[in-house]
C-alpha cells in the first residue's frame, strides 16, 4: 500500500507533466492511434504517442524492459483520472496493447516478450483478431483453420471471419488447429502471423452504412514462425480464453495493462440534452431518465474503480463480464436519451439541415448498438455472470 502523500505527489507530478507535454490537438473528440502502419497519424497524435511511449505510459503497468513504466497499481487510476481531467485521448489503443500484448506478457516466453512487446508498446503495427470462422462462431472449438509444422515454420490454411480492421492491420493472432486427431478443445494453438505476405488475403464485408470494418481473412499456405505459438502448442483453448478476459476488461474500462485516457461522454450528457429542451427546461419523463442514467453511470464508474483496486493480476477475472455489460448498457441508454431529446435532429444521416455534431450523435447511437455484441454478446456475459460470479447451477 502506498501512503497518501506518495499518491498525491504522483498526481501533482503527472498533472504538471501532462500540462507541458500533451498537445492541444489530442484533447477532446477524435481517433486514437492503434498501431496500424497503413493509417498516417496527424502531427499532434504522432508527438503524443512518441512522448507517452518514452514515458512508458502507453502501457504504464508493464515492466520497463518491455516499454512500460512499471507503474504501481494504486497509481494507475491516478494517471487515468488526470488524462480524463484534461480530456486527453489515449495515446495508443487497439488489440496490440489491450489483447495480445498482455497475453504475451503473462503467457509468452522470455524470447517472445523481448521480440514483440517493445514494438507493441511503441505502436509499431496494428493487430487483428482471428477467432471466428464461417462454421465456428459461438462454438469456437469447432474451428477448422489448420496449421501444419514444417521445420521452423507453420503452414496455415483456412479462413477467419469478422476480423475487424484486418484491411489496415500488420499482424494477426490466430486460433488454429495444430492437432486434428485430438479432442477439439485440446488440438488448438494461438499463433502470431505477419499479414505482409501474399498468402494472407483480406476481403472486406460491406455493411448497410457503406462502411466495411469487418472482413473475412484467408490463409492460403501462409507461413508463421514455429516459435510464435503463445502459451504452448495445443494449449490455445486456455490461452484464447485468457485473451478474451483482456478483451472484456478493455470494453469494461478495467484493463490495467492496456490503453487509458479518453473522454467521459456521460458527464457532458445533461448539457447536450438541455441544448434541445424548450427554454432549456428538460421535461419530466426525460429528466427522470437522465437522472437515472447519471446515477447508474456514477455507480458503474465506482464499480470500475473498485474492480481495478481489487485486481491482483493484470486483468480482472469473471467480474469483467459484469462491468463490461453494465458499461455497454449505460452507454447505450445515454445515446437513447440524447437521440430522444434531439427529436428530428437525431435522425439525420447526411445532407443540409443537420449540424456535424448531430450527424455524429446519430452515427454513434447506431454504431454503439454493437456494444452488446462486440467483445462477447449480452447473452454470453449474462451466462458468465450467472455461472462464474453468482455461482448459479447450469
Amino acid at each position: 500500500m502506498l501512503d497518501s502523500s506518495a499518491i498525491e505527489d504522483f498526481r501533482q507530478d503527472t498533472r504538471a507533466w501532462l500540462a507541458a507535454n500533451c498537445p492541444k490537438g489530442v484533447r477532446g473528440p477524435g481517433e486514437s492511434p492503434w498501431g496500424s502502419s497503413k493509417i498516417p497519424l496527424d502531427r499532434d497524435s504522432a508527438v503524443w504517442l512518441e512522448r507517452m511511449a518514452e514515458k512508458g505510459w502507453t502501457v504504464p503497468t508493464w515492466p520497463q524492459i518491455y516499454g512500460g513504466a512499471a507503474l504501481h497499481r494504486e497509481l494507475y487510476p491516478v494517471l487515468v483520472t488526470e488524462l480524463k481531467r484534461i480530456q486527453a485521448r489515449t495515446p495508443l489503443t487497439g488489440r496490440g496493447v489491450n489483447y495480445i500484448g498482455p497475453t504475451i506478457l503473462e503467457l509468452g516466453t522470455d524470447a517472445q516478450k523481448e521480440r514483440w512487446l517493445p514494438g507493441i508498446a511503441r505502436g509499431e503495427g496494428g493487430w487483428a483478431m482471428g477467432y471466428s470462422e464461417p462454421g465456428a462462431g459461438s462454438d469456437l472449438a469447432s474451428l477448422s483453420c489448420q496449421a501444419v509444422l514444417e521445420g521452423d515454420h507453420y503452414r496455415i490454411n483456412g479462413s477467419k471471419i469478422w476480423t475487424s480492421d484486418a484491411m489496415h492491420c500488420d499482424y494477426i493472432f490466430v486460433l488454429v488447429r495444430t492437432a486434428p486427431d485430438r479432442a477439439k478443445h485440446e488440438g488448438i494453438s494461438l499463433l502470431l502471423v505477419d499479414m505482409h505476405q501474399d498468402a494472407v488475403k483480406v476481403n472486406p464485408i460491406q455493411l448497410l452504412s457503406g462502411a466495411s470494418p469487418f472482413n473475412e481473412t484467408f490463409f492460403d499456405n501462409a507461413l508463421a514462425r514455429a516459435d510464435d505459438v503463445i502459451g504452448g502448442v495445443n494449449n490455445g483453448w486456455t490461452v484464447g480464453k485468457r485473451l478474451l478476459q483482456f478483451e472484456r476488461s478493455t470494453h469494461a474500462g478495467i484493463n490495467t495493462s492496456g490503453s487509458q485516457g479518453g473522454r467521459d461522454s456521460a458527464s457532458s450528457l445533461p448539457q447536450l440534452v438541455r441544448a434541445y429542451a424548450t427554454d432549456g427546461k428538460i421535461n419530466g419523463p426525460l429528466r427522470r431518465r437522465l437522472l437515472n442514467h447519471q446515477i447508474n453511470h456514477h455507480a458503474q464508474r465506482l464499480t470500475q474503480r473498485r474492480v481495478i483496486a481489487e485486481t491482483a493480476t493484470r486483468a480482472p477475472g469473471f467480474a469483467s463480464s459484469a462491468v463490461k455489460l453494465s458499461n455497454a448498457l449505460t452507454t447505450q441508454e445515454g445515446d437513447e436519451i440524447l437521440i430522444s431529446a434531439m427529436g428530428t435532429q437525431g435522425v439525420g444521416w447526411t445532407g443540409e439541415g443537420f449540424q456535424t455534431n448531430e450527424l455524429d450523435a446519430t452515427r454513434d447511437w447506431l454504431k454503439q448498438k454493437s456494444l452488446t455484441i462486440a467483445g462477447g454478446t449480452k447473452e454470453v456475459q449474462l451466462n458468465i455472470i450467472a455461472k462464474r460470479v453468482l455461482g448459479l447451477p447450469d
